[in-house]
Parts: C-alpha cells; sequence; structure tokens
C-alpha cells in the first residue's frame, strides 16, 4: 500500500536544536506512523563543508574549521539526545570525521561524498531523535535507492523497485531519507545541485506515490508579492501547477522549477508550509488549484548577455544542454536574461563551446507578473512602465521586463498594488429575453471574453429573469447555452426574493440589466439600488415617471455611489447622451430639442405622399415588421413623449410626461378597441390623415411627426405630434426607419443633427452593452 505523506525539511527549518524539537513535534501531530521524511543538513552544514573542500583543495590550513563544524554536531546530539542513542550517534560521527580527514588529504577529495555527510548526520539525528520519543523510525540515505542519469534525471523504475523493496521491510515506520544526493548507475555518489534537497523530496514522493508532499521551509508559502518587501503581500491558498512552475522559472525564492518536474509525472498535491508556525494558513499547489491572484515575483539583479543575433538559438540549446534555463530572451536584441548564479557558469560555456563574442549588461533588475489571466492585465502592467524598462515581454502566463537595479523595489510596489489583488468580479443579471434581450445574450456570449480581458475583470452573468420564471447560478450562466439551460432549470420567482438573493452573491459588483418594457420591473429600481446594485435600462418606465421618483431615484444613486445608463432608451445607441452630456460640460445651453424619435413614423411618413391611404401604409409596416404587434403603440406618439421626456431630464429640465403635449394618431373611437377589431376599422384612420397631408402638400410642406421642445425667456413648450415641415429641413430628407436628433444651442445655432437607426435588436443591443463597458470602467479605474 502506497504511503500517504513525505515531509521535506530544509536547512532554515533545522537550524539548531529547537528546530529539530519543532520538527518532531510537526511529524508527531501532523502526520502517521508511516510518513517518509526526507531533509537537508542541519543549518549552514553543507556550507561549512563546502569551506573545507576549497581550503583543502587550495592547499590551506583548514583544522579549525572542521573543530568548529566536529563542535557544532556534537552539540546537536548532546542537547537532543541521551543515553545509549547519544552514544551510538557519537561514534559514528567520529567515524564519519576520521574519513573526512582523509578524503579532505587527497588531491582530488571526492566532493559529492563529502557534501553528502550534512543530509547524512542530520537524518540520523531526526531518527534518533523520533526513536527517543517512541515513534519508530528509520535513517535511510537515498543513494541505496536513487538512481540518477548524467542530466540529473531519475531512473524511475530501478529507483521505485528499490524504494518499493526497502519500505516493504519497515511499516509503520517514519522513514528520513537523505535530501540532496543520489547515485548514477555506476553507483558513485551525485549531488542533485542547488535546491537538490526539495527536488529529491517530489522525486521520492513521486517514486514511492505518495498524494501529498509537504515542503517545509521558513516562509508561510507563496504570496503575492514578496513580504519582506510590502506588508500588504497576501499569501496564496492555492496555486496551479502550471502558475508555480512559471514563477519557478522566473526565480522565486520559494519554488524551484526542477521540484515541480515530478509533479507533472505523479499527480500529488504539494504543500508549501512553515516549520515556524504550523499552525498558520500555507500554500497548496494542485494540478489545477483555485484561481488565485496575480503574483508579483522580482530579483533585485540579473545579468544580460547580448549576443549576435544569428547565435542565439545556438546558445539557448547549449544552456540547456546543462540544465540552464534563461529567465527570457530578448530575441531582436540577442540577449538572453539570466539569474546571478547561472551567469557564471553560462558565460564559461559560451565562451569556451560557441562563441566569446558577447557583452554582460549589468545592473537590471526584472520585475514579472505571474498569473492564468496574464492577458487582461498586460494594459495595466504596461502602464506602470517608465522609459527606461526594457520591453514588456508576455505569454499565456507571464509578463516581464527588465528595469534599472534601483527601480524594481518601486515598480514592485506599484504593480502590486494595481495589478496584484484578485481580478474584480461582476455579476450580471438581466430582465427580458424577448428580441433584444436575446440579442444582447448573443453578443455578451460572443464577446464575454474579451469584455473581460480588456477592462481586467471578471464578468459573469449570473441570472436570467423572463415574465415569470428565472434561471439564477451564482457561478455563472454558460451564455454559449443560456437558451437550453433557462428552458431545463429555470424555476417561478418573486421578484423581491431574487433581488434578496442576488445581492447576497459574492460578487464586487452586482449591474442590474432591464431589457424590457415592464413598469414592475422599473418600480423595483428603488429596491436595488438599496442593495448596492447597478443599472442599466432599455426600459423607458423609470426614465418618465412621475418626477418626484425620477428625483428620488437619482438621490439614491448619488446617496450610494451607484451608475445607472440608459443610453439605449432613446436613439437605441445613437450619440444622443453624449451629445447633451458634452454641451453641457463644455458651458454650451440648450434652447431647442426636436426630432423624429420613432422607426415606425419615419417609415410611415417617408412613404405618406397620398398614393397610398396611411392604413394601407401601416398594415404594409406591421408585415415588414416595423411595428409592434399593435400598431397603436407608435402611432399613439407615447413612446416618442417618453423620449422627449428622457431628453429634457437629461438636459437638466424638471419636467412631467403630462407637460409634454400630446396629438395621437389613433382616433378615441378606436383607442379602446381590441387589436383586432382596431385592425378590422383601421381605415378609420384614412379621413383625418389625407386631410393632414393635403394641408400640408398646399403649402408646399411635408408632412411628418415629430418631437420638439423650446426653452426660451424661461419659458418651456414641449409637445409631441404632426407637424408640416419645408422640404428643405432635415426631417424632410430622412431616409426611411431612420432616427433624427435636432440639437440647438448658443454654440450650435444651426443646429447639432444626429441621425442613425434608432430601433432594431441588433443596435438596441449593442446600446445595453456599451454601457456595461461604461460602467465597468468606471467601477474598474
Amino acid at each position: 500500500m502506497p504511503r500517504r505523506f513525505l515531509h521535506k525539511f530544509g536547512g532554515s527549518s533545522l537550524a539548531d536544536a529547537d528546530c529539530y524539537r519543532r520538527v518532531a513535534h510537526i511529524l508527531l501531530t501532523q502526520g502517521s506512523s508511516d510518513d517518509l521524511v526526507v531533509v537537508s543538513a542541519a543549518g549552514k552544514t553543507t556550507n561549512q563543508l563546502i569551506a573545507l573542500l576549497q581550503r583543502a583543495e587550495s592547499q590551506r590550513g583548514y583544522e579549525a574549521e572542521l573543530q568548529q563544524l566536529e563542535q557544532f554536531q556534537q552539540a546537536l546530539i548532546l542537547k537532543l539526545l541521551l543515553g545509549p542513542e547519544a552514544g551510538a550517534l557519537k561514534t559514528q560521527l567520529c567515524a564519519d570525521l576520521v574519513q573526512l580527514r582523509q578524503w579532505l588529504a587527497k588531491p582530488q577529495p571526492p566532493r559529492a561524498q563529502i557534501q553528502a555527510l550534512g543530509e547524512v548526520w542530520s537524518a540520523r539525528l531526526l531518527a534518533a531523535l523520533l526513536g527517543q520519543l517512541g515513534v519508530q523510525a528509520l535513517a535511510l540515505d537515498a543513494r541505496r535507492f536513487l538512481t540518477v542519469q548524467d542530466d540529473l534525471t531519475p531512473d524511475y523504475q530501478r529507483s521505485a523497485d528499490a524504494l518499493a523493496q526497502t519500505l516493504a521491510s519497515h511499516p509503520d515506520t517514519r522513514v528520513v531519507i537523505t535530501g540532496f544526493v543520489a547515485s548514477n548507475s555506476d553507483g558513485d555518489s551525485v549531488l542533485l545541485g542547488r535546491n537538490g534537497s526539495d527536488y529529491s523530496a517530489t522525486v521520492i514522493a513521486a517514486l514511492a506515490g505518495v498524494a501529498q508532499a509537504t515542503i517545509w521551509t521558513d516562509v508561510q508559502g507563496v504570496f503575492n508579492a514578496d513580504p519582506n518587501l510590502l506588508q500588504d503581500a497576501r499569501l496564496q491558498a492555492e496555486l496551479s501547477l502550471e502558475e508555480a512552475d512559471r514563477l519557478a522559472r522566473l526565480g522565486s525564492p520559494v519554488l524551484h522549477s526542477r521540484t515541480l518536474q515530478p509533479l507533472k509525472r505523479q499527480p500529488m498535491a504539494l504543500h508549501v508550509r512553515s516549520s515556524y508556525t504550523p499552525e498558520q494558513p500555507y500554500t497548496k499547489i494542485l494540478d489545477q488549484g483555485a484561481r488565485a491572484e496575480p503574483v508579483i515575483t522580482s530579483l533585485d539583479r540579473v545579468v544580460v548577455l547580448k549576443l549576435p543575433v544569428a547565435s542565439l538559438a545556438a546558445a539557448q540549446s547549449l544552456l540547456a544542454e546543462h540544465g540552464l534555463l534563461p529567465l527570457l530572451q530578448y530575441p531582436d536584441k540577442g540577449a538572453l536574461v539570466l539569474t546571478e548564479e547561472q551567469a557564471p557558469q553560462a558565460e564559461s560555456l559560451l565562451s569556451e563551446q560557441l562563441t566569446p563574442e558577447f557583452e554582460r549588461v549589468e545592473g537590471l533588475g526584472m520585475v514579472a507578473l505571474v498569473s492564468r489571466h496574464a492577458g487582461r492585465l498586460a494594459g495595466a502592467f504596461a502602464r506602470l512602465l517608465g522609459r527606461r524598462a526594457w520591453p514588456l515581454q508576455s505569454d499565456a502566463m507571464a509578463l516581464i521586463t527588465l528595469v534599472p537595479e534601483q527601480e524594481v523595489a518601486d515598480l514592485t510596489a506599484r504593480a502590486h498594488r494595481r495589478c496584484a489583488g484578485p481580478l474584480k468580479k461582476i455579476g450580471l443579471l438581466v430582465a427580458g429575453k424577448g428580441n433584444i434581450g436575446a440579442a444582447w445574450l448573443t453578443q455578451f456570449a460572443h464577446y464575454q471574453r474579451r469584455i473581460s480581458d480588456e477592462l481586467e475583470a471578471e464578468l459573469s452573468l449570473v441570472a436570467i429573469l423572463g415574465r415569470s420564471q428565472a434561471l439564477l447560478q451564482p457561478e455563472g450562466i454558460d451564455c454559449a447555452q443560456w437558451q437550453s439551460q433557462f428552458e431545463q432549470q429555470a424555476q417561478p420567482y418573486q421578484l423581491d426574493a431574487l433581488i434578496e438573493q442576488a445581492a447576497s452573491l459574492p460578487y464586487d459588483e452586482l449591474i442590474f440589466l432591464d431589457i424590457t418594457a415592464s413598469g414592475e420591473l422599473a418600480r423595483a429600481y428603488p429596491q436595488l439600488l438599496s442593495h448596492g446594485v447597478h443599472l442599466i435600462s432599455a426600459n423607458k418606465q423609470a426614465g418618465s415617471d412621475q418626477m418626484d421618483n425620477y428625483r428620488e431615484l437619482k438621490n439614491k444613486l448619488a446617496q450610494r455611489h451607484l451608475y445607472w445608463r440608459y443610453n439605449a432608451t432613446v436613439g437605441a445607441g445613437l450619440p444622443v447622451f453624449y451629445a447633451i452630456d458634452d454641451l453641457q460640460r463644455g458651458g454650451d445651453t440648450l434652447s431647442r430639442i426636436e426630432g423624429v424619435f420613432s422607426g415606425t413614423l419615419s417609415w410611415l411618413f417617408h412613404h405618406f405622399d397620398g398614393s397610398k391611404p396611411f392604413s394601407q401604409l401601416v398594415l404594409e409596416a406591421k408585415a415588414k415588421g416595423f411595428t409592434e404587434p399593435d400598431p397603436r403603440e407608435d402611432l399613439g406618439g407615447v413612446d416618442m413623449q417618453r423620449k422627449l421626456l428622457i431628453l429634457a431630464r437629461e438636459a437638466g429640465l424638471e419636467l412631467e410626461l403630462e407637460q409634454i403635449g400630446l396629438e395621437s394618431l389613433v382616433p378615441d373611437s378606436l383607442a379602446a378597441l381590441s387589436p383586432d377589431e382596431f385592425l378590422e376599422r383601421i381605415d378609420e384612420l384614412d379621413g383625418v390623415m389625407k386631410d393632414a397631408l393635403a394641408s400640408a402638400q398646399a403649402r408646399g410642406l411635408c408632412l411628418r411627426y415629430t418631437a420638439a421642445l423650446t426653452l426660451a425667456e424661461g419659458k418651456l413648450n414641449a409637445k409631441v405630434g404632426l407637424e408640416p415641415v419645408a422640404p428643405d429641413h432635415p426631417f424632410a430628407s430622412l431616409p426611411p426607419g431612420d432616427n433624427q436628433f435636432l440639437f440647438y444651442s448658443e454654440h450650435y445655432p444651426n443646429g447639432l443633427v444626429i441621425q442613425g437607426p434608432g430601433a432594431g435588436r441588433e443596435v438596441t443591443a449593442a446600446a445595453v452593452q456599451s454601457d456595461l463597458v461604461a460602467i465597468c470602467r468606471r467601477l474598474l479605474h
């Protein structure tokens, strides 16, 4: 049966006797009786052994250093062990020191065997301490089972078989294994290089098939920035393996690229925890992992090697053969960026085996952002770069730049503030899935990812409301499948309860899109605002409600610092509101607003020249889908009346709907009929309309249905109805179906004209989409 857990403790976690006691306590409280444990050398032991080697190889005296090493190891034994256990380890230590002296005396001391002593002593000591505490424990030299090839890649099958045989002989035993060392196929000792203990830990975990490996160190885990630089750096609870690997390849001090390679072969969870505060939260590295915040990582100093561009590919290949992977490259500059530790070996290889023609550039540091959503943050990150920054390099997981050393800390802090917070989550609730609503849902499905990337946010559609049923999915609805999901999963709902439920969802902001003509929904706007929900309306009801209600709505928006946009209510996305806003912000004063605000009436009066009865044109328009199902909704003029009122209020005027004169084209005798009855008697419109047209034509004028508002000397006059206009008036040449808006002001005495399609599924849905993006930009920036 596979062992379940492996624990790895580094030198900083085994710095002194107190650290060993802490590690033993962790193993007794956090583990199981058959855990595997991988250890580094105690404290600075490896550095001491390297110093001895260097002194021996340079034929300098090393006795004082050797005595210091012996005293440190003896002190650990005396502080941790009693009686026979202490005596046994002291005897083994004395024998090892005799062997060490013999090795050091050789012309070429065996470096791997000498450096491996630190891990051997550490494993023996921890196993003995666990045994003294009544725990079955075994110290195991990894060289007895771990065989690696020339490139330090394990011989997995051979090593796994050898390890399995050893573990089978020691059930219910905590096996303490040396890190950092292995054997080659000839049985010679091999060192696993920089951060080799972490690498050997995950290799051994993969060989044993453990489900979870924990790297115990002196830091709590992976933060979204260096906590030594930034006090507000946040611990990441989870990282995906892909994110962790990218951080490692960019020189993260906590994660190392080779350490993560075995996880790609053998699925396991990797935890990074602090042995000093084992009770504190930590970081889990999983195959997928939860959605993590972007992480800012930096190196204070890097080395850039500039080569002839033609040599760059060969240089990379050469370095890769020797296990050297540059942090990044600039192909157009022929530049390879390396850590300070990589640079000496890389320079030696290049000069000896490829070309001596390269330039070493110093004085630079690296700042990078790592995220599965790096693309969304490229714009924000790039805007932080000063003129001395190198061009931004990017891929699917990272954004990287080089800056002068002295700018690293500042850019790291600014990038953390701007980019390393979690992506703001914005939830959308849409009411209305008819023509325009369906068109918007289709558009949003197509552009959702692009908009999210451009806004550097996460936009999710969380609810779709129909007339009597609603689909609410807190995690977000798949917009590409919204129709089938609604049909299968929608439930009856009460609007008040649904608003309450939506307001409790875990989103930073909620935006309610009202793509209906519902008065009930418009009346619910105050409740939505009370829950901090922003509004987008294609529904004209709220904008043309009683002035007291409208004023209350505006006050609530101001008090709660919320946004309400309603460009789709007038002109279906034509820049009408933008024009009014720009005029007013420029200090201009509007004196008159007029126009044709109905595509249906625009089409009807363009064709109404007396050659056909007016009623016949209405029936043709209905057949073409230009009118509402009941044409009286267009002919009554109330829609244009509401639009004029909304424009007037946008211009700062306090006006009620009743103050706008309305000339309906539907006589009282037809107003109360059913739709079918109206259509049967529709020719009753013709007499009045024929007379109106004849009157206009007799004066050489064209007949149009218009809206107009005039403000002169403090007096306001507003009306909607039939209006004869001159042949050279803009209304006379208006293309059939288009809307037209004319704004007269001090700066535009001859009128500012805005013209185009004022209705239609796609353009109205696009207006809603434009309002959505506008609100999101305000929320995010």
